[in-house]
């Protein structure tokens, strides 16, 4: 028996909620009420050499009814500093793929599709207590330590903290634009969905404007810019939401940006909001379609977030690309937990923007760095010129927003020796700059402008430290975990003990309920591995 096989059976035995012994007869698996429940015993008493194999993917998804897609991640390879000394990406507040993966583990005790890992997203789903900013939308601070999972190389933290706002103080003019599709039908799907944005409106005042269209074969307008202290009309609206149908959302869309530049609010928060598992299928349904029509929109002033519900349907790619087009977020809701972090505690990160098509580009300095890999961020990658231009759409940081990215760096004078060619330190001349290992520029253009602000942050000798701060320490633990669950090629040696071990140690892991439901996942990851 393979070990797909055997996670398969663990995972069946740790989520059943009262089974405690089982017995196997012609390759199927039964349960009865007993008194044993370890994972342990699963293993020794459920296994059936004829029990169903996880095989190919194509295998599991029939086996399992799962039609979710991703788009392909191509892991950042190492860049000489020499040829390529400048690595330029958007910024990415996205959440998604973080909750997406906590539920895959919680239900299934392991990752279904590698896809879904976007490290990047996973780093900034936890808050990091950065230095706030003073006169600027957003501060950056940057630290190098020692790479947790390759001693040999060096780690670069780059974060960035968003300006906090009163939110109060800004009108919301919000058109929540829901799929009611067959494909809705499940509680985890429209019954969450409409208890998450009851949730949302319950903050909002006279002052706020909220519109409601759902869409399936055909698109229907349920309310038209509705003052948001009207609670008990708006959540009817939500509550009476039924589902069935084709999904139709390209029509669903026009329609609410027609009714978010209806009620314009002039200096508010003017966006859509899509509810949706993602899978459209009627009219305009395509990646590339899709990106189009939203990229047309965004032009209007209107910014869309995007939130993913359910299990098995997931067209995550689809939801990524609007959201990304539409200068706005991605984030997945698989609780009413989660539904309460993104659009209560962190509403003014999630719907208000207080800097767009935000760019980073790092030049590394090559008298010190011989090598540079950027962790995560496969889909955010720029082409170096495109720092400076104007009209290339980025990402958008959100009030309160922290954004963090991880670069592995090989420090000249620690690679392999060669006889033949010369230290790379024998090609570089005597500069001004001696003590910058490198310099971080940030491009972002305020809300209601077109052109772009560039911030540079050189980082010397100064900043390398051999005491990292916890926010570095918990944002590499989440890198090597997302690494683990890609089986990439560049974790080293790292185990889930070792994350574990990190983790344990970390005064805010206990301190924030998120960090410490993170090792909670670690912890549940590493036990279905450590068989």
């Amino acid at each position: 028996m393979n070990k797909n096989t055997l996670k398969c059976l663990l995972t069946s035995a740790v989520i059943a909620t009262s089974f405690t012994s089982c017995t196997a007869e012609d390759g199927n698996i039964s349960y009865s009420n007993s008194t044993a429940n370890s994972y342990y015993y699963a293993e020794e008493s459920c296994v059936s050499e004829s029990a169903p194999d996880k095989g190919t993917s194509s295998d599991w998804d029939s086996m399992y009814d799962n039609n979710e897609e991703y788009s392909q991640i191509i892991e950042n390879a190492f860049e000489s500093v020499i040829t390529n000394p400048l690595s330029t990406f958007s910024a990415d507040v996205d959440t998604a793929s973080y909750s997406n993966i906590r539920r895959m583990i919680n239900d299934y005790g392991y990752i279904t599709d590698k896809n879904a890992v976007r490290i990047e997203e996973m780093i900034n789903y936890f808050d990091y207590n950065y230095e706030p900013p003073t006169d600027k939308p957003f501060s950056v601070t940057t630290e190098i330590s020692e790479c947790p999972w390759n001693r040999s190389n060096k780690l670069l933290s780059i974060g960035v903290k968003g300006q906090e706002i009163e939110t109060e103080r800004i009108s919301s003019n919000v058109v929540f634009l829901i799929d009611v599709s067959g494909s809705m039908y499940s509680e985890d799907k429209l019954p969450l969905l409409a208890e998450s944005f009851c949730m949302l409106t319950e903050n909002f005042t006279e002052n706020d404007r909220v519109s409601i269209v759902t869409y399936a074969g055909n698109e229907a307008v349920l309310l038209r810019g509705t003052p948001g202290n009207e609670y008990g009309e708006i959540s009817s609206v939500l509550k009476s939401l039924e589902a069935g149908g084709s999904t139709n959302g390209a029509a669903g869309i026009v329609t609410a940006y027609e009714l978010a530049e209806k009620y314009f609010i002039e200096g508010g928060n003017n966006r859509v909001i899509l509810a949706t598992d993602g899978d459209l299928n009627v009219g305009v349904s395509s990646v590339e379609g899709l990106e189009k029509l939203i990229t047309e929109k965004r032009e209007t002033g209107v910014y869309l977030s995007v939130l993913g519900f359910g299990t098995g349907n997931i067209k995550d790619n689809k939801m990524e690309i609007l959201a990304d087009k539409g200068n706005g977020n991605y984030a997945y809701i698989d609780s009413i937990s989660e539904a309460r972090k993104t659009l209560v505690e962190e509403v003014g990160g999630t719907l208000f923007t207080i800097a767009k098509d935000v760019k980073f580009q790092v030049e590394f300095n090559p008298a010190y760095v011989s090598e540079y890999r950027l962790v995560g961020y496969e889909n955010r990658l720029m082409n170096d010129q495109d720092f400076y231009d104007d009209k290339k759409d980025a990402g958008e940081i959100g009030a309160g927003h922290t954004v963090t990215a991880l670069y592995e760096l090989t420090p000249v004078g620690s690679g392999i020796p060669l006889k033949y060619q010369p230290e790379e330190t024998e090609q570089i001349t005597e500069t001004e700059f001696t003590d910058e290992w490198l310099t971080v520029s940030v491009s972002y253009k305020e809300p209601d402008s077109d052109e772009s602000n560039i911030l540079k942050f050189p980082v010397g000798k100064d900043k390398i430290t051999d005491s990292p701060s916890e926010n570095m320490q918990f944002a590499s633990c989440v890198a090597e975990f997302g690494m683990l669950l890609r089986e990439s090629e560049y974790s080293g040696d790292i185990t889930y003990h070792d994350v574990l071990t990190t983790l344990n140690t970390l005064e805010c892991v206990y301190m924030d309920k998120y960090k410490h439901e993170f090792m909670e996942l670690v912890e549940k990851s590493s036990m279905y591995i450590n068989y």
